[in-house]
């Protein structure tokens, strides 16, 4: 480049979570750099949700999702419909102006996530139910657990498996993973990109950051983990090459 010097200011991540791991590893070589978690679906015109990096975390520890953006309001609701209490986890909902008013030609869908606010009984009022999983941690910020649909109940335990994702995230040599649950026999399957771990290792590490219940059942490295054309890991994919057993074609190593 001619001797000239290229300075990078911020980095912004959307999409998916920032990853813990990821983020340690921009902040060593980058330190000077603002680093930003962005946060918010389509239907309410992309971002809305936000988080300023302002501490350390370890590589396993989550990253917030922040604090409403301006003209942003967030509701975080029970199965109810009532609000949780600080610290509980309830679903995300979201009013505002820019919020969309349903989808194009699918009012079954609309009709089920673009709701009447359950706390005004005044006035026609939209929300929108994102189907996300979020407490507000001690610091007044939003923390994120997971997709509604991505939650399972097993042996009594309520379990969000994007806290098992997450808890992954500070194991060595694992670059990319997901979890998904076969319901009918009820177990939890971790799906991983990375270094091959033995999997007493893999269970031996998971023991030290997760309680026994949320534990996987089997593990399973893949050489790629299949993405939506959104860029992020397709679940549904996953679960169905598990469920018809049919890896040997979709890159099991």
């Amino acid at each position: 480049m001619g001797g000239m010097e290229i300075y990078v200011k911020k980095i912004l991540f959307a999409g998916e979570l920032m990853p813990t791991k990821q983020l340690n590893i921009w902040r060593k070589h980058l330190p000077e750099a603002l680093y930003a978690n962005l946060f918010g679906p389509t239907e309410i015109t992309d971002i809305g949700i936000y988080y300023v990096v302002d501490r350390e975390f370890s590589d396993d520890e989550p990253i917030p999702i922040g604090t409403a953006c301006d003209n942003v309001d967030i509701l975080i609701l029970d199965e109810n419909g009532r609000e949780v209490s600080s610290g509980e986890i309830g679903e995300l909902c979201i009013r505002g102006s820019f919020l969309a008013l349903g989808y194009y030609n699918n009012p079954e869908r609309t009709s089920e996530v673009f709701i009447q606010n359950p706390s005004n009984p005044h006035f026609p009022e939209l929300i929108y139910k994102t189907g996300d999983l979020v407490s507000v941690n001690a610091y007044g910020e939003l923390m994120y657990h997971g997709r509604k649909d991505f939650q399972i109940k097993r042996r009594g335990n309520r379990i969000e498996l994007g806290e098992i994702e997450a808890a992954a995230g500070g194991i060595d040599g694992i670059e990319m993973n997901a979890c998904i649950y076969d319901d009918m026999k009820q177990k939890i399957i971790f799906f991983y990109k990375g270094e091959e771990i033995a999997e007493e290792e893999l269970i031996r590490m998971f023991s030290e950051k997760i309680p026994e219940y949320m534990q996987p059942d089997r593990y399973i490295r893949l050489e790629n983990l299949p993405c939506n054309p959104n860029g992020k890991i397709d679940r549904k994919q996953l679960k169905g090459a598990y469920i018809n057993g049919t890896f040997e074609e979709s890159g099991r190593v």
